[in-house]
């Protein structure tokens, strides 16, 4: 069994051009997340998935010891096109056992460190989960669009400290099986484990506003 670590980075961005390689505090965008993976002792291949010459040259020039290139279809590297299709893009023109370790890990969530990879693969693993992905805690309070409160009981609205929150995806990574995801065709299934990390960690890069808050929190806690 291998666990397989997967990028997907296309050259477009509409928020931010070149979002994928352009510096954050001194370092391209997708190498923080490489680097994590490549301190992961848990990951045996990392694979950069991209359209992109400009991003294929900036990931070889670091000579990464794990990491390889993988040119993605162009029909798979649009704005409408999913993740999931270029996930099966290269499932299906790979032979990978079905129960190696597929981690779909996102570019956009830098705070991502080689310990949380390690963690969560580890805890996947001894449960025995079908499937994994990142979350956060929050302790906001829900509602729907016609009035109706989701996730507490506003007639005996609780303490914050009294209050489990509740659980919100942060888009950092998701974890499965080879052989669950080509046969769902999805990056979750099954027996779905969550893997908490701290709140910090919950904002993604898809507007200028995160970028610059990205950039002051990573020197504030230190992860340079």
């Amino acid at each position: 069994m291998s666990v397989v670590a997967f990028i997907p980075v296309r050259g477009g961005s509409k928020s931010i051009p070149l979002k994928n390689i352009k510096p954050l505090c001194g370092k391209p965008l997708v190498c923080w997340v490489i680097e994590a993976l490549e301190q992961c002792d848990s990951i045996d291949r990392v694979i950069v998935a991209t359209d992109s010459n400009q991003i294929e040259e900036v990931v070889i020039r670091n000579n990464y010891k794990k990491t390889i290139i993988y040119h993605r279809l162009a029909q798979n590297a649009t704005d409408s096109a999913s993740t999931e299709s270029v996930m099966m893009e290269y499932l299906d023109r790979q032979e990978l056992d079905s129960n190696d370790i597929f981690m779909l890990v996102q570019a956009t969530s830098p705070t991502t460190t080689s310990n949380h990879f390690t963690d969560a693969i580890k805890q996947y693993v001894d449960n025995g989960y079908d499937s994994m992905l990142s979350c956060v805690r929050t302790k906001r309070f829900f509602w729907s669009e016609d009035g109706k409160s989701l996730n507490y009981e506003y007639m005996h609205r609780p303490r914050r400290q009294d209050f489990r929150g509740t659980m919100m995806e942060n888009g950092a990574f998701y974890i499965n099986r080879v052989g669950n995801i080509l046969k769902y065709g999805n990056r979750l299934c099954g027996h779905i484990g969550i893997y908490e990390m701290p709140v910090y960690t919950a904002t993604e890069i898809d507007e200028e506003e995160d970028w610059l808050y990205l950039e002051q929190l990573i020197q504030r806690k230190n992860l340079i």
